[in-house]
């Protein structure tokens, strides 16, 4: 990888999506609408949106960051746009980070806003500090943004990139907790959330919510993210290909 060529791969997919307003604002602004609205389904019940609002926090952008990065990748791909920057001296590395980088700059605004509005507008009361729970989050966005990098390179079409959101994203929607503690499922399943990204995505938003300090299972659960996004990123690059079959 090079710095240089990395940070112009960047700056190349910011230019592009300024052009694309439907993407920048399914990005910024749907998670936000979708906080907005999950408040005021519980709006006689604020008790609820305060034990799953944070869940959701990391949820809604890491969703988004996936759709929306898997589409423009395979974009480019099928218009043969990376089959030409890949006969450049641009290697993969620096293909997929400046991928990473572009789509990272994004889920900080977007993580920035959603977190500024669910505590500061919608009053998600929270224990712990504000920067942790905007830490999560932002990890949670680079997670969506690895994934859809990684999964772009089996589609062979925009249909198919969207049809792997149930494949990837739906059975870690279920597991994760969200709907019932982990430790109350059927034990191979509780066995198979173990493994999985979001379930310690949304772990880390609970501690958080909980607990005014860091903790032992925060910073686990923060390594877990930031590992599992890394890895998905190398496996990204690996997977690589210049065209779509």
């Amino acid at each position: 990888m090079n710095t240089f060529r990395t940070v112009t791969s960047a700056a190349r997919v910011l230019r592009q999506l300024r052009h694309d307003v439907r993407s920048i604002a399914l990005m910024i602004l749907v998670p936000c609408v979708m906080l907005l609205l999950l408040r005021y389904v519980f709006d006689g019940s604020p008790q609820t949106f305060d034990s799953i609002g944070a869940s959701l926090l990391g949820i809604f952008p890491l969703i988004t960051m996936f759709l929306v990065t898997s589409i423009a990748t395979l974009r480019e791909r099928t218009s043969g746009t990376l089959e030409r920057l890949l006969a450049m001296p641009l290697g993969k590395g620096d293909l997929i980070a400046g991928y990473a980088l572009a789509f990272g700059a994004l889920a900080v605004v977007q993580s920035t806003l959603a977190t500024g509005l669910a505590l500061w507008v919608l009053g998600l009361d929270v224990t712990g500090s504000a920067w942790l729970l905007l830490l999560i989050a932002l990890l949670d966005a680079l997670l969506g943004t690895a994934l859809g990098l990684f999964v772009s390179a089996f589609a062979a079409s925009e249909f198919q990139a969207v049809q792997f959101m149930p494949a990837v994203i739906f059975p870690q929607l279920l597991l994760c907790g969200l709907f019932a503690p982990r430790d109350t499922m059927q034990p191979v399943l509780e066995g198979i959330s173990d493994v999985l990204p979001m379930s310690y995505a949304v772990d880390g938003m609970n501690q958080v919510l909980h607990h005014p300090h860091i903790t032992g299972d925060f910073v686990r659960d923060v390594a877990v993210v930031a590992g599992c996004a890394l890895l998905v990123l190398a496996l990204g690059a690996a997977t690589l290909r210049r065209r779509t079959a």
